[in-house]
């Protein structure tokens, strides 16, 4: 964090100053591990083992939180008969399919009703684009038993689940001693309960696995036996890769969401009609009973006056989604031919996406490229100077992609938002007007719409619908007509449609067309007219409560800055402690008060009961602070919305050095994502040609792939040059000096770099035997005026079964002393589709990417 969230990690220094202890997790001593308590060495992806070590040591020492699990949890709920966990199946849960490589989760529900995905949001698609998705949680009573007993309630689902996960075996898993996990363990049970939290904070540590979603839910899990969720100085903190990168999932570049993560479109689920979709998206009970109003809203803001309940509000018109059009499923249908045109913004994938030789074979084949960026980065130059154009496997007049190159706004060159870690979302004024052709992207994307839409209108074909029938009034501004930013935000907020007047929160939307909102969980972000995200009033700090600062920015939902922070007081509404006081139930005013926004239907008493037939959020007591669960309570176990298990279990990566001492006949998670062809090489379990463990970091003076630090030379001369991490005995094994050259090789490529020979990298005894780690940063590329290979050059495309993330965090490679002898790519000239790839497990899933007519 101190590293790649320098920004955010002022507020750690501050906590440090007043007492806080940092420990910090990772498979290299970075700088966050220079400042932190202490540190922990790990093994790159085996995060949910050490997790689950922790999860079990709380369970067995009885530290958990147990009022707010039995309250707050779902801890009591009976799951099923037909459920089977993984430890009774060697690996699987019940319902894996072999042949498809996925789940039937329907064994998975709780005893007495069904489940499904139970918060509106949809899981995202695998490469097979998994279908089996629910309608939120349907009518049942659930059954519960208080005293945490029952063999199948989830607490004891959860004890008899990780049972195995010991000291001894996370330190033979892992690597870590079993010193510092009972350091680790302490340090989190001491500081957690009524009159103290804890917080997590990860980054692409955890995500960027085919099992990142399961680590990050295990950490949930953890955090939820501790008390540590809706709570002052509690939760887990996804510390996101740019300023907005948050803003950018919520009014979304996801290929799969809508605005405020509602899900697009299915053809297979026969989302042909508003009321389909609204009935498969929406929940019986909970806060996503509401999702109709939110559907509605965006269309008619989207389409205006032509949205009408006759044609259900132009809901016919949006696209269906069929397949899995995430970034990898892209690139391999471009590489297919299946791809004619790519826009590429902020974005540059020749050396910044994984298999990055793959992604300039992709770019290629296509007929055109928008490049928009800061510099002429690798991606608008790969045609003339990539490795494998240097190899003479690609040749500049044989590619037949024409590049448009355009230059692009920086940061402080235009008006808008950011939104950052914490959903805080703070507007910026333009400083300064951008240089020569620049524009912003919101230029760019207003005027190639008013384009457009100039070209089909007045068309009547009904395919046409949308566009000509789209809202495009937003004001112009100056000479180069840019778009009023805050005219859009306007829009995003939400208004009445028949007098314009903004709402103020998104408790006033409306299912019948009378409001419009560009994106339900931003409606206040204008409320009164007024551009709440300029506000900087940080308060009186040294008050109570004045940490919260509610008139800084705004946050997303409702200006709340903590979410679920019901669970900040006991049951009957109480603080727990005079120490950890923000929400609380005023029972002489009969409402929810406290520092910051409730989140709970405000006038709703701590003792209120549903019925049986309740629905909505008459549905949720009140006591349960999980509101847009459908159950209102936190999930440790979750019976629906993953794809690869209603538990964490731990899996090895996809390429790992050892095999799984868990599951030993079951390796890397069975549901995880596989791109089996000749392009993409995957090595097998245990290969000995690769038996060293790759991770990949960051550095504070490099932005991601380096298009905006590596053409600035006070920051190339920080960092001028590509170097990998080694401990010292591997590269006295290899013959490799401090300071000179290396080459890390896998199937994919072979990329040279400096050595840095250093204790910041450890040799770890896994199951006994000596496993070694090299950390990579990921800046560099072949242009600029830093050029260096690329880290990305060297990873297989693959991806975690829920969001198909890369597993960039742990894959297997060698080392030799010396420099590469070809460009970085070429070992995969000509591969053979006779070539092994991967090991024959029979958990190995093959998702082949269909070819298809272009899109």
């Amino acid at each position: 964090m101190a590293e790649a969230h320098p920004v955010g990690f002022r507020w750690v220094m501050k906590a440090k100053e007043r007492g806080a202890r940092i420990i910090n997790v990772d498979p290299r001593y970075s700088r966050t591990s220079e400042i932190a308590d202490h540190h922990v060495h790990i093994r790159a992806g085996t995060d949910i083992a050490f997790l689950g070590g922790l999860i079990r040591h709380v369970i067995e020492t009885e530290s958990y939180f147990r009022e707010y699990v039995l309250h707050y949890t779902n801890a009591s709920t009976i799951v099923g008969e037909q459920f089977q966990d993984a430890e009774d199946l060697g690996g699987l849960f019940s319902g894996f399919d072999p042949e498809t490589g996925m789940y039937d989760r329907s064994s998975w529900n709780y005893e007495g009703g069904e489940m499904a995905s139970a918060a509106g949001v949809r899981e995202h698609a695998s490469q097979a684009f998994d279908e089996q998705t629910g309608a939120g949680m349907h009518g049942g009573h659930f059954n519960r038993d208080e005293t945490l007993e029952h063999p199948r309630c989830v607490f004891q689902i959860l004890r008899r689940h990780f049972s195995r996960y010991t000291p001894e075996m996370v330190r033979d898993i892992c690597g870590i001693s079993v010193e510092d996990f009972h350091i680790v363990a302490d340090a989190l049970t001491e500081n957690s309960g009524r009159e103290r939290t804890t917080a997590f904070c990860y980054a692409l540590g955890w995500t960027q696995h085919t099992a990142g979603v399961q680590m990050i839910r295990t950490a949930a899990i953890l955090q939820l036996l501790l008390g540590n969720i809706g709570r002052p100085g509690g939760g887990i903190m996804a510390l996101r890769g740019h300023a907005s990168i948050q803003g950018s999932t919520d009014i979304p570049t996801l290929y799969d969401l809508l605005p405020g993560y509602l899900h697009m479109p299915r053809a297979g689920e026969g989302e042909l009609d508003l009321e389909t979709y609204i009935e498969t998206g929406g929940a019986k009970r909970g806060w996503w009973s509401n999702f109709d109003k939110y559907i509605v809203s965006l269309l008619k803001a989207w389409f205006g006056e032509a949205a009408t309940e006759e044609n259900g509000y132009g809901f016919g018109a949006i696209p269906r989604i069929g397949a899995n059009h995430s970034h990898f499923a892209t690139t391999m249908r471009m590489l297919d031919g299946g791809v004619e045109g790519f826009f590429v913004m902020g974005q540059n994938p020749a050396v910044g996406s994984q298999h990055a030789g793959l992604q300039r074979r992709a770019l290629a084949k296509l007929k055109w490229l928008v490049v928009r960026d800061l510099a002429e980065i690798e991606t608008a130059t790969f045609w003339r100077d990539s490795p494998e154009v240097q190899s003479g496997e690609l040749r500049p007049q044989d590619i037949q992609t024409e590049v448009f190159l355009m230059p692009a706004a920086s940061h402080i060159e235009k008006a808008g938002t950011f939104t950052n870690t914490q959903r805080l979302v703070q507007f910026r004024d333009k400083a300064l007007e951008p240089l020569g052709d620049a524009r912003s992207e919101l230029w760019f994307m207003h005027h190639l719409a008013k384009r457009v839409m100039a070209h089909y209108a007045g068309s009547q074909r009904k395919r046409d619908w949308p566009i000509v029938n789209l809202t495009w009034d937003y004001p112009e501004l100056g000479a180069l007509r840019e778009p009023d930013v805050e005219a859009v935000m306007k829009e995003v907020n939400g208004f009445e449609v028949a007098t314009g007047r903004p709402v103020s929160s998104f408790a006033e939307l409306k299912a019948d067309g009378s409001t419009a909102c560009g994106c339900w969980i931003y409606a206040g972000i204008f409320a009164d007219g007024v551009n709440q995200a300029r506000r900087r009033n940080p308060g009186h700090v040294h008050e109570p409560g004045g940490h919260v600062s509610p008139e800084w920015a705004w946050a997303w939902p409702a200006n709340r800055r903590v979410l679920y922070n019901r669970a900040s007081a006991d049951p009957d509404g109480r603080p727990w402690s005079e120490r950890k006081k923000y929400v609380w139930w005023d029972e002489d005013a009969g409402r929810w008060t406290g520092y910051d926004v409730p989140d709970f239907p405000v006038d709703k008493p701590p003792g209120y009961r549903a019925s049986d037939e309740a629905e909505g959020m008459d549905a949720i007591n009140g006591d349960d602070p999980f509101i847009m669960m459908a159950d209102g309570r936190g999930w440790l176990y979750s019976p629906s919305g993953l794809l690869d298990g209603p538990l964490p279990t731990h899996y090895e990566p996809i390429e790992s050095p050892v095999h799984n001492l868990l599951y030993p006949d079951r390796g890397a998670d069975p549901a995880g994502i596989r791109w089996r062809r000749p392009e993409n090489p995957l090595h097998a379990t245990g290969d000995p040609r690769y038996p060293v463990v790759a991770t990949t970091f960051r550095l504070t003076e490099h932005h991601t792939a380096g298009g905006m630090s590596r053409t600035l030379p006070w920051l190339g001369e920080l960092q001028p040059e590509m170097f990998a991490e080694i401990d010292p005995v591997l590269a006295r094994e290899r013959g490799i000096e401090d300071g000179g050259w290396m080459t890390i090789v896998t199937d994919r490529a072979e990329i040279e770099a400096r050595a840095l020979v250093t204790e910041r990298m450890r040799t770890l005894r896994i199951d006994g035997k000596p496993v070694h780690q090299v950390g990579l940063p990921w800046h560099w590329g072949y242009s600029g005026g830093y050029p260096g290979d690329s880290t990305n050059d060297l990873g297989a495309l693959s991806g975690d079964p829920n969001v198909t993330i890369q597993e960039s965090k742990a894959f297997t490679c060698d080392v030799r002393a010396g420099r590469r002898h070809a460009p970085s790519t070429v070992r995969l000239k000509g591969v053979s589709a006779d070539v092994p790839r991967v090991a024959p497990n029979e958990d190995d899933r093959a998702a082949e990417s269909p070819k298809e007519p272009a899109q």
